[in-house]
């Protein structure tokens, strides 16, 4: 079944939404304060619903999803209302203006069981996946720079500068390829056509894992660029978004260390072949599905707010160039390992984690803040662990599988991430993604076969064996594990069946009440 989706704000870029939604059958309703663009819309569009109200969005129940577009100013706003009215949420960038109203829309839609997705539109581009895998596969060697240029003489806008208006694509991207953020960022711009609005900016981001990141971004310039350059030691990759048939250029250049001075060994270019699609057809069709399917979206709330963090940093650098030229990322105290631990560098360890006795990370690991890493704990390269994962001792987190916020792995927990091994054939390619989700629980020597996700808040019993998904809030005991019942967020077991007719039960410790309906399990109303 088709979503209904909504598209609020139909200007310079709301249109190409309505344009891509439109042709994927969904779109059902456009709203617009201007009478002359939703003329136009009605004109083009026949048979599409028309309102300047975004309230008649939101009380209209065959709508399911909306699409916010309106000015930046308007997103925390409109996004909050459209969660409020129980309706799945893509806003453009930024997700709001300020960190505190991303994580309040963030925990918003957690609360209410809905998508809320970012338009973070470089992670859709086919050149910009393709060069995430080639630094995911090592062809660039260890990275040590990156550099992005937006540069325009487009339109200039007043509610917004153009820090926040072009580098959120570019520090989204820079983010994601090298899977940290920031310890520290510093800022400088100018304003020249408006004394309050800076209109260049050039933003330096320190990382780390030693990278050091530039974005220039300016809409003063007098050509259009759009171009990021990603240094390895063994490799360099430009992606140039302008260039009609070179998007994706790969440069095997090197630096060699003879008699102890740097000599650089250049190559001619490789262009790297990439999908033709448009970008933004790629992005529509991943909130499409991320409705109908009810998964994550890849611009999740979090990476949302994870922007918004650098971006907040950057516009304090920038109000205060002159007597604070860097920001610090990082407020909570710093990482704590023990001398027999191994780390594996780059890898991304946040602040607060512990890291105990005999502990392997591998490199390009990401671990996220305040969590606690137990004795004799491998997190494998690429494996990703969020924050406030306690992780006991004996548990190895194999590459492929994703522990988000909150989650707690018992002793000598097991993950795997291939379905059928054999020692003699080498099965890398074939790994299965193991999701589990937001605090979820899983007991001590339980095994999770690779390629199932727990949902939120899962409680899976000792010694269990998962071979299959498990629902938001499910109960699973056995070998191989079975929907016994029902957990509450606080982890007390709840008083209803695991099918049969709709049910509504409270928590007797938290007072959280829920309704079962079927197999699935939503919250109702909070205490």
């Amino acid at each position: 079944m088709k979503p209904a989706i909504a598209v609020i704000g139909c200007g310079h870029w709301g249109k190409n939404l309505v344009r891509n939604f439109h042709s994927l059958g969904v779109l059902r309703a456009v709203c617009d304060e201007n009478l002359q663009t939703l003329d136009g819309i009605r004109s083009q569009y026949p048979g599409i619903r028309i309102t300047r109200d975004p309230s008649d969005i939101f009380t209209d129940q065959e709508i399911h999803a909306c699409v916010i577009a309106a000015p930046a100013v308007l997103h925390y706003r409109l996004a909050r209302q459209a969660l409020l009215a129980s309706k799945d949420v893509f806003v453009e960038k930024p997700l709001a203006l300020r960190v505190e109203e991303g994580r309040e829309l963030v925990t918003l839609a957690e609360k209410q069981n809905k998508i809320l997705m970012v338009g973070h539109l470089l992670e859709y581009h086919p050149a910009v996946v393709q060069l995430k895998r080639l630094v995911d596969d090592g062809r660039l060697g260890k990275i040590r720079y990156v550099y992005s240029a937006r540069l325009n003489l487009g339109k200039v806008r007043t509610e917004e500068n153009i820090l926040w208006s072009f580098a959120p694509h570019d520090i989204s991207v820079i983010l994601r390829m090298l899977g940290e953020s920031p310890v520290e960022v510093s800022a400088h711009g100018g304003s020249y056509l408006n004394s309050m609005i800076p209109d260049v900016t050039v933003t330096t981001l320190s990382f780390a894992s030693g990278v050091k990141g530039h974005i220039f971004v300016s809409w003063l310039h007098p050509y259009k660029e759009q171009r990021l350059v990603v240094v390895g030691d063994q490799g360099m990759a430009v992606f140039d978004d302008l260039s009609p048939d070179r998007k994706l250029l790969l440069y095997e250049h090197r630096v060699d260390w003879i008699n102890r001075s740097p000599v650089a060994k250049s190559s001619e270019p490789c262009v790297i072949p990439i999908e033709s699609v448009e970008p933004l057809k790629v992005e529509c069709e991943h909130f499409v599905k991320c409705v109908v399917e009810r998964c994550v979206p890849r611009t999740d709330g979090a990476n949302g707010v994870q922007v918004l963090t650098v971006l907040e940093a950057c516009q304090r650098a920038l109000d205060g160039a002159r007597g604070m030229p860097a920001v610090s990322l990082n407020s909570e105290r710093p990482r704590h390992v023990h001398d027999t631990a191994v780390i594996d560098e780059p890898c991304e360890i946040g602040p607060g984690t512990k890291i105990w006795h005999f502990s392997h990370v591998m490199a390009h690991a990401r671990i996220g803040a305040r969590c606690s890493i137990g004795q004799n704990v491998l997190v494998a390269s690429n494996a990703l662990v969020g924050n406030n994962v306690k992780i006991q001792n004996n548990v190895s987190i194999y590459e492929g599988v994703i522990l988000e916020d909150d989650v707690f792995c018992g002793p000598s927990a097991v993950f795997t991430n291939v379905v059928n091994p054999r020692s003699q054939i080498s099965r890398k390619h074939e790994f299965r993604r193991t999701l589990v989700r937001r605090g979820s629980t899983i007991g001590a020597n339980a095994t999770i076969i690779c390629g199932v996700t727990l949902g939120r808040y899962s409680f899976v019993g000792a010694g269990s064996v998962v071979t299959r998904d498990v629902p938001d809030y499910g109960l699973v005991l056995g070998a191989p594990a079975r929907l016994v019942g029902w957990m509450c967020r606080c982890g007390i077991r709840l008083p209803m069946g695991v099918d049969g007719p709709t049910e509504e039960v409270a928590c007797q410790v938290c007072g959280v009440r829920y309704r079962r309906q079927g197999a699935e399990m939503c919250v109702v109303e909070e205490k």
